[in-house]
């Protein structure tokens, strides 16, 4: 059975990369076939661009076919060994330097073309016989690509699996002490703890439990990971504030601050709330960015117990 069949799509890089190499197999015996003698595949590009459209900066020419200036600044330094680029042309306001095609480059353009219109038609009858049109396919994944990289789709999977393995319970006194060293542990890395978060941390039945409030702790292999409060408001616009969510740095990046904040707003749905209120800071630009994924959007004009706050948002339940 072929590997690949085994692995499945984990490995398409490393099966693009076998096919890549049949065809670069090829290209350079196609050069040899045209009396192209040296011409290296990986050089095409490069060539194709300064026999079209003429003298090039090096920055010009990686802009163009999506290589990097170093690549592009090795691949012309192998060309100009070769005789092909003259890379000591003075541009004609003399404040750049550009590289262009030499005359034993220039006098290949006949030829090279004579071989592209024989490939062309090569690998059109090829994808007239296939299934599927690679070229259309390749197109379309570059583009996607440029909107979301494997990696980040990779990453986005990895956060999903593991946020199916976060359970969202209720606070039992056994989480106390979580919900108190997972709260100062955030707070002291970005800011100085204050009286507000000294009694709601130390007393949570006193100052959020026994007023209407709740807490919900997620936990991660049945370790408390990531808290978040419910606190019950004495306001005529807001019914509970979303308080003191914090989540281990060891277990960031699999959705937890998600999963609370959206088990909190479903928990004050429960409670008959219409709105919940935050407080925040717009320093921290994840917990913000989450905030509005969330659905809050900001307010203005209202007092804060907290010297860090600068920024205040709310977010409507809908049903």
């Amino acid at each position: 059975m072929n590997v690949f069949e085994k692995t499945g799509k984990m490995a398409l890089g490393s099966r693009m990369r076998i096919l890549t190499a049949k065809m670069t197999e090829d290209a350079a015996k196609i050069y040899e076939m045209y009396k192209v003698e040296g011409f290296v595949p990986k050089w095409f590009p490069v060539y194709f661009l300064l026999s079209e459209e003429g003298e090039k900066t090096i920055t010009e020419i990686a802009e163009e076919i999506g290589h990097s200036q170093p690549s592009v600044t090795k691949i012309v330094k192998e060309m100009t060994k070769a005789g092909l680029i003259n890379d000591t042309i003075e541009s004609k306001d003399k404040r750049r330097n550009v590289v262009g095609l030499s005359e034993k480059g220039k006098a290949l353009s006949q030829t090279i073309k004579i071989q592209c219109a024989d490939i062309d038609a090569a690998v059109e009858l090829m994808l007239n016989e296939a299934s599927h049109n690679l070229w259309e396919a390749i197109r379309e994944w570059e583009h996607l690509l440029e909107q979301k990289s494997l990696f980040k789709r990779v990453q986005e999977q990895k956060k999903e699996r593991e946020s199916r393995d976060v359970k969202i319970v209720e606070f039992e006194p056994q989480y106390q002490e979580a919900f108190k060293m997972l709260n100062e542990e955030w707070i002291s890395t970005y800011f100085e703890m204050e009286e507000a978060d000294h009694k709601a941390l130390d007393h949570p039945n006193e100052y959020i439990l026994d007023k209407g409030g709740k807490i919900l702790v997620a936990l991660y292999n049945n370790e408390p990971v990531g808290v978040c409060a419910l606190i019950k408001m004495d306001d005529p616009d807001y019914d509970y504030e979303m308080a003191k969510m914090a989540v281990s740095p060891k277990a960031q990046g699999k959705n937890i601050g998600w999963l609370l904040g959206k088990a909190i707003a479903e928990k004050a749905k429960e409670l008959g709330a219409s709105k919940i209120f935050l407080e925040s800071n717009t320093k921290l630009k994840p917990a913000i960015s989450l905030y509005y994924k969330l659905g809050f959007q900001q307010v203005f004009g209202r007092e804060t117990p907290y010297k860090r706050c600068n920024i205040q948002m709310e977010l409507t339940l809908k049903d």
